[in-house]
């Protein structure tokens, strides 16, 4: 088992997100590339960071300050994260969380995403991913 946002977890998710079509290659078509970190609400910098280009994951692991500019930053209490590891998260779900301030985009417009669904869809199942890794709660 990994640590949720280690190195080895966001490597597992890397090998997730790329084995998916659904993710990486209708993000493809889009010509999506970003770098998208992820951590908790209570911390300054993320723990984790994830580089797409064209829809396909080149690199995934820690977070460090050397790594280029976020064009998403997404936060969460531990709790919440790992209730959406194991639970996995639905479109309507994902809305009230972030609604609710459960899911907090330090970087990164929630908004735009869910108003485009070629963005929505991959975006979701990005995180039912999550439910494919052995996760720990932290390191």
């Amino acid at each position: 088992m990994a640590a949720l946002f280690s190195d080895a977890w966001m490597k597992q998710l890397k090998d997730a997100w790329n084995a998916e079509p659904e993710v990486k290659d209708k993000l493809a078509e889009i010509d999506f590339n970003s770098v998208i970190c992820c951590g908790f609400k209570d911390e300054e910098n993320p723990r984790g960071v994830f580089v797409v280009e064209q829809g396909e994951c080149v690199r995934a692991g820690d977070w460090s300050e050397s790594d280029p500019a976020a064009n998403w930053d997404m936060r969460a209490d531990l709790k919440d994260w790992l209730k959406w590891v194991e639970n996995g998260i639905g479109m309507t779900s994902m809305g009230a969380a972030f609604m609710t301030g459960k899911l907090k985009f330090k970087v990164g417009d929630y908004k735009a995403i869910i108003k485009d669904p070629r963005m929505a869809n991959p975006f979701v199942k990005s995180f039912g991913l999550m439910q494919q890794l052995d996760t720990d709660e932290i390191k």
